[in-house]
């Protein structure tokens, strides 16, 4: 999966490309001792995997979990800045297809906190595993929480 970054992030942090891998821009992250928290809903696939193993710093530094309940697709910045909306985060989903091929996709970039409040609790929640117990689809949960 890729993401087009802003112009002056390319420059001093991607080399001025178009497009760069998104566990790449994790990877950057996690150097710079942002914390980086992901929920999957299975385990992720080959190309995920494939490239997931050029970024050695990723394999301790990013927290992960998996949730086979999670559909939902956010990202929360710092508690003050949220994306949500329909796009995965795969190559077709972010528009790094081409014109013909990429999905069709919607989503909002918001700092509003009637919106940020309720999308950081719904992560947490997950996170905290405050639904494994009571969950009707424990047994394709490869790792619950409680």
């Amino acid at each position: 999966m890729y993401v087009e970054p802003p112009s002056q992030v390319a420059e001093a942090r991607f080399g001025g490309r178009d497009m760069v891998p998104f566990l790449e821009v994790l990877d950057t992250l996690v150097k710079r001792d942002v914390e980086v928290r992901l929920i999957h809903a299975k385990d992720p696939g080959p190309n995920w995997r494939d490239d997931f193993d050029r970024y050695p710093t990723l394999w301790t530094a990013m927290e992960r979990m998996l949730c086979p309940r999670v559909h939902f697709k956010c990202i929360i910045v710092d508690g003050v800045k949220a994306y949500f909306g329909s796009a995965n985060l795969t190559g077709a989903g972010m528009g790094a297809k081409s014109e013909k091929k990429r999905n069709f996709e919607n989503g909002v970039l918001t700092d509003d906190p009637a919106l940020l409040e309720p999308l950081v609790e719904q992560f947490d929640s997950v996170w905290r595993g405050d639904f494994c117990r009571e969950c009707g689809r424990r047994k394709f949960c490869s790792d619950p929480v409680v």
